[in-house]
């Protein structure tokens, strides 16, 4: 029986199909589908708007209208299923391949990028069987994708608990020792204070700060003056999160030093 309550509304002319707010909906009630968002059931959808914030485009709100009410015991049954299908179809956990992707799969639309994984570590006779050659440097110590700050949701399940080092996108090109001397151990965003929109990551990471539990803050900058602006981003974020996470600076040179 249909009842007047919220529930989401999807402008499909507005959706480009990026599927941010996929992983959003902790009710799994959004899928991309021919590349635009939908709802999967009326009934998943709670009308919280938890989605909201993560849609570039401004197509998703919360009205007011005739729906199915919230089925919490649907819910359950759905996302159950949904875990169900990514472990490979059995109800116990299964074998994680070496690269293990987040419940959602390939978004239909073609949006790799936005696709969230977490990559295991290197065991240790992995690593012992790295060429010489390939060693230190030459290994990747990247934990998961994606990393593009406008890319993340503040739910991502990698930054639950991270050390967090949030990078502006020039300091891996100029730092050769940038995955052993600043990403190992630590989730990394990357984003540009001069080209960005700075309000939107303020926002952004205040969201993050509020609901992931960060244990601490590294933002690495270049020594240019648009740069500098990355950390006081960070700092507003946590501010109006209300949160004190203890946070570092590292700079790096035009050359590749750090400074």
């Amino acid at each position: 029986m249909k009842s007047l309550r919220k529930i989401i509304r999807i402008d499909a002319e507005k959706c480009n199909g990026c599927g941010l707010c996929v992983p959003s909906c902790a009710e799994g009630a959004i899928r991309i589908v021919d590349g635009k968002a939908q709802l999967v059931a009326e009934k998943y959808c709670d009308g919280l708007g938890a989605c909201l914030g993560e849609c570039p485009e401004g197509a998703l709100q919360v009205v007011d209208a005739e729906a199915e009410a919230f089925d919490e015991v649907a819910v359950k049954e759905h996302m159950s299923g949904k875990a169900a299908a990514a472990s490979g179809g059995h109800g116990h956990s299964q074998h994680v391949p070496k690269m293990a992707a987040h419940a959602d799969k390939t978004m239909p639309c073609g949006c790799p990028s936005t696709l969230m994984q977490t990559f295991a570590p290197q065991t240790a006779c992995e690593k012992a069987n790295v060429p010489v050659a390939h060693a230190g440097s030459g290994v990747s110590a990247l934990t998961h994708w994606p990393v593009q700050i406008h890319l993340v949701p503040p739910t991502a399940p990698f930054l639950r608990g991270a050390e967090l080092l949030v990078a502006a996108d020039c300091t891996p090109v100029a730092y050769p020792q940038f995955h052993d001397g600043l990403l190992q151990g630590k989730t990394v965003l990357l984003g540009c204070p001069k080209l960005d929109d700075t309000e939107e990551y303020v926002k952004k990471f205040a969201a993050i700060f509020a609901t992931a539990a960060i244990k601490s803050v590294t933002v690495a900058v270049m020594e240019v003056p648009c740069c500098q602006a990355l950390p006081v981003i960070v700092r507003k974020g946590m501010a109006l999160a209300g949160k004190n996470i203890p946070m570092a600076v590292e700079t790096i040179s035009v050359r590749g030093e750090r400074l």
